[in-house]
């Protein structure tokens, strides 16, 4: 939900509204990494990282980590101006709020985390950050090892050229191939892109894990809690204490 900006940073404990006021007019404030100087500027605290003096704003409450088995045909928001499903719905009891950790395309399906702590939420999104996601998908026909090559070495893309991929064949059935596929960025529908742009349709695309967090036998429509040992890891691998 929006709110004042001001009145976002007074609530996080970064001073009484009139002197968030005064930061903003003195170019103290960003939000998303730009500078902004006007008070009435609206923000919502549960996807915009805002900072003072470089200094994350963030409301005390207690933190909330999980990973869930997304289905296809769910979008990867809090909500949805149309009324379509979104993967909040399928939280049911967790009254929280939480949002999504980066996004799955509507019909990818797999691990998503979810979460209310803005600044691992950042890093794990962010490329200089270069968090590996594991996928498998199921491609037609049969990728020839000048393609697979082709794959870990970066695609040229409408958006620019990938980053190298890992990639490897796990099964070939008599029409379609089974591959493992692993990268660090999130461009939209990268991994069909990728596999399009070296001739090949992806009929079925799955995250397994991201960094250490797998998606293991979690239901598909359900999810857990991480444990203490999995945010740990998390917070490494990002470089946060």
């Amino acid at each position: 939900m929006e709110e004042r900006l001001q009145k976002f940073m007074a609530r996080a404990g970064a001073g009484s509204r009139r002197q968030c006021e005064k930061y903003i007019t003195d170019g103290r404030v960003r939000v998303n990494g730009q500078v902004v100087t006007e008070l009435g500027t609206k923000v919502n605290p549960a996807i915009d990282r805002i900072e003072l003096d470089d200094r994350v704003l963030s409301i005390k409450e207690t933190r909330i980590y999980l990973a869930l088995n997304k289905p296809p045909g769910f979008l990867t928001s809090v909500t949805d101006n149309f009324g379509r499903p979104t993967v909040i719905d399928l939280l049911g009891g967790i009254s929280d709020r939480i949002f999504p950790v980066g996004r799955l395309d509507l019909d990818t399906e797999g691990l998503l985390l979810l979460t209310n702590d803005g600044e691992l939420a950042f890093r794990l999104t962010h490329p200089r950050y270069k968090v590996k996601k594991r996928y498998v998908t199921e491609v037609e026909g049969h990728p020839a090892d000048g393609d697979l090559a082709m794959l870990r070495q970066g695609i040229m893309l409408e958006d620019g050229i990938t980053a190298p991929a890992e990639v490897t064949i796990l099964n070939r059935t008599q029409h379609t191939s089974i591959v493992e596929i692993t990268i660090h960025e999130g461009r939209k529908r990268q991994i069909r892109r990728m596999f399009q742009t070296v001739g090949y349709e992806v009929v079925m695309l799955k995250r397994i894990a991201i960094d250490s967090i797998n998606l293991g036998d979690i239901p598909i429509g359900n999810c857990r809690h991480l444990t203490e040992m999995e945010i740990d890891k998390l917070y490494r691998a990002v470089r946060l204490k």
